[in-house]
């Protein structure tokens, strides 16, 4: 039987804002001096495990929480209560262990330094990792075989397209070959062809 890579129990995260109650400028003055706290809850209770070798997606309309669970996942955010561990780790606990062992691409954010080519970009990766030369380049080289972006490796990442880069954001996420990778709508704004090419890529780095 296979172990658990990700154990999440009871995990609940709320947030608060301010809400203006009244219209005007007495409204505005009470905002001010005031403002009416509003709690607002992303997840509620969520409880489950994922197992080593798992490829798996979560659904859900806009405003579940999806989001928020792989930022409590990755470490981003704490939960407001529960309990989450990622390969034995807890994530808001920031290791450096850990954060060696994971990577998240953000469909809507670049990480990638925009103004430089992406095989710089991808060299400053390999030296944050401290990831092998010989191993670097053969990753890189698969990589963008895969990926068919060999081609646009010394285009600035702000002049590519959005399904050319986040195929390099794939490509930075996993050079240091993370055990967990969480991939926050990394195909919006692809279309068909470059979507089903990306989770083409990702099964066969899953495999």
């Amino acid at each position: 039987m296979k172990k658990a890579a990700i154990e999440v129990r009871d995990i609940k995260r709320t947030f608060k804002s301010t809400q203006k109650t009244e219209d005007g400028f007495r409204g505005a003055l009470k905002f001010l001096v005031k403002p009416k706290q509003v709690v607002h809850e992303a997840l509620k209770g969520i409880s489950f495990e994922v197992e080593e070798g798992s490829f798996i997606g979560l659904i859900g309309e806009n405003g579940a929480g999806k989001t928020t669970l792989l930022k409590i996942l990755s470490g981003l955010i704490p939960p407001t209560s529960g309990e989450a561990k990622v390969l034995g780790f807890t994530p808001f606990d920031r290791k450096i262990e850990f954060r060696k062992s994971i990577s998240l691409v953000m469909g809507q954010k670049a990480q990638l330094w925009w103004d430089l080519p992406a095989i710089d970009a991808f060299e400053l990766i390999r030296a944050i990792y401290k990831i092998p030369t010989a191993t670097y380049k053969k990753r890189l080289e698969d990589f963008t075989e895969l990926l068919d972006v060999g081609k646009l490796l010394r285009t600035q990442i702000r002049r590519l397209s959005l399904g050319e880069r986040m195929k390099m954001e794939l490509i930075g996420a996993i050079l240091h070959w993370p055990k967990v990778l969480y991939l926050d709508e990394p195909t919006i704004g692809l279309d068909v062809l470059a979507a089903h090419k990306l989770r083409e890529f990702l099964r066969v780095f899953n495999e």
